[in-house]
């Protein structure tokens, strides 16, 4: 038997980075400031919730998909004692939501977690299944300190479960108990159920050989104009258990302690956000607790961003994708979800204009929302800032075919089979120079402009676009 449902519409769980913000703030504290104290309460759910709002489970957002029917506790099935988390995960059809997912929040300002170094629980399931996430430290406004760990397999029968707190000492004020998220991706598409019992902070004395990461243990390297923002991606800490399971959570930069090696070329916030400011390079690290996290960004800065060229053609005569000189013809996309694009982008102010600063392309495109008859058209303007030597774009220019389809696959030929006059190799360029290109639209593609749909750019792989725009000569 299922029973008491406990249900309470939160927010979506936002994984990823918003605006970075660059502030810094000092205050004074006397040495005789006594600081508050909260609750050391391990506890979460045993057989009821443990100092938990009364509507323990916060869901995600239903706008977004959530399922708010399938959670509940079932005095039937338990690890121990007499009751446990019953969650029903939906099929992708269900009408009440494709997923489930919430968090649990701690009643009160929040509990001291300092004296513990895992949160445990027990899990089985209906069917061996994966669970998508599971972690704590989330509460739908901060997330300070959220740590999330992956694809938790579940057996038909009771498994303990271990998600090691990256830095214990951070955890002096958390409200943010639990967090889950699971879909039916491992079971193809069928709904099924899993139970939680003995939810609780632990002590265990066995989680050792920590290894953070940031930028998933890679040493990159980027070059940069001075206002270019960078944000410090895949945060991880791994620890060795006692089964000697090697255990990976994706762990928020506040457990972080980050460094540049020049705060003249660039900055780095707690948030990690970097922020050129300067020519030069420099190096980004990390700390966690002490130990140095593997991974990290070369900045090589050109300094200051000149201004590209001012374009001289008559406004009648320029039908304009991207230029603050022009009204756009079209609106565009410049940064389109390809699939195994590499590519970062970033919509960059540069005084009173805006330029497209990409790095580490591939493959990506400018694709517009409508397509563009460029009939009256006789050449495409591109003016190139490259980042560093290396660099040499290819241009596609795309139309939409005889199909109705734009083809936007780098890879692939276009639709009538006769690309030769639609690529065009943009090299032989000064880096930290801008030089503007002239693409003549002739050959294949002079009698098809009537339905211009994309640039698609390859290689690079690290340049800046300004006065992208079709003229008549």
């Amino acid at each position: 038997m299922k029973n008491n449902r406990y249900t309470y519409l939160g927010l979506i769980l936002l994984l990823g980075f918003g605006v970075v913000v660059f502030s810094s703030c000092e205050r004074d504290f006397s040495e005789d400031v006594e600081f508050a104290t909260f609750p050391v309460n391990p506890d979460i759910f045993t057989d009821a919730p443990v100092g938990l709002t009364d509507e323990f489970f916060q869901s995600f957002d239903p706008a977004t998909g959530a399922n708010t029917e399938g959670f509940g506790t079932d005095d039937n099935v338990a690890f121990e004692g007499s009751s446990s988390i019953r969650i029903d995960v939906p099929a992708p059809d269900d009408p009440d939501g494709s997923f489930i997912g919430g968090i649990f929040l701690d009643r009160g300002e929040g509990r001291n977690l300092t004296g513990f170094d895992a949160l445990t629980f027990y899990a089985k399931g209906s069917t061996t299944a994966t669970i998508g996430e599971v972690g704590f430290g989330t509460d739908f406004e901060e997330d300070e300190f959220a740590v999330i760990a992956q694809n938790i397999s579940l057996s038909t029968d009771w498994r303990k479960v271990i998600i090691p707190i990256p830095d214990p000492s951070k955890l002096i004020q958390e409200r943010g108990m639990f967090f889950f998220s699971a879909g039916s991706q491992s079971t193809n598409g069928f709904g099924y159920t899993f139970w939680i019992d003995e939810l609780r902070f632990e002590k265990l004395g066995t989680i050792a050989q920590p290894s953070p990461a940031i930028f998933s243990g890679q040493d990159l390297s980027s070059p940069a104009v001075n206002g270019i923002e960078f944000t410090i991606t895949g945060l991880t800490q791994t620890f060795n258990l006692a089964t000697g399971l090697n255990q990976t959570v994706f762990a928020a930069p506040g457990y972080f302690d980050f460094t540049s090696s020049d705060n003249s070329v660039a900055i780095v916030d707690e948030s990690g956000g970097i922020l050129v400011i300067g020519a030069g390079s420099t190096s980004i690290t990390a700390q966690l607790a002490n130990v140095g996290a593997s991974g990290s960004l070369e900045i090589t800065s050109n300094g200051v961003l000149p201004k590209a060229p001012l374009p001289m053609e008559l406004a009648a005569n320029v039908s304009s994708i991207f230029s603050n000189e022009y009204t756009n013809a079209v609106e565009s996309i410049f940064n389109p979800p390809f699939g195994g694009s590499t590519t970062g982008f970033q919509l960059f102010p540069n005084d009173d204009d805006e330029v497209l600063v990409y790095t580490n392309n591939n493959f990506t495109g400018v694709v517009f929302t409508n397509t563009l008859d460029g009939t009256d058209r006789t050449t495409l303007n591109i003016d190139v800032y490259p980042l560093d030597e290396s660099t040499a774009v290819e241009v596609q220019i795309r139309d939409v075919g005889p199909n109705q389809v734009l083809e936007t696959n780098v890879f692939t030929g276009l639709p009538d089979g006769d690309d030769a006059d639609r690529r065009f190799l943009v090299d032989g360029l000064t880096p930290g120079q801008w030089t503007s290109v002239e693409i003549p639209l002739d050959g294949d593609l002079a009698a098809q402009k009537n339905n211009l749909g994309a640039l698609i750019l390859a290689g690079g792989p690290n340049f800046i676009f300004d006065n992208i725009y079709f003229f008549t000569e």
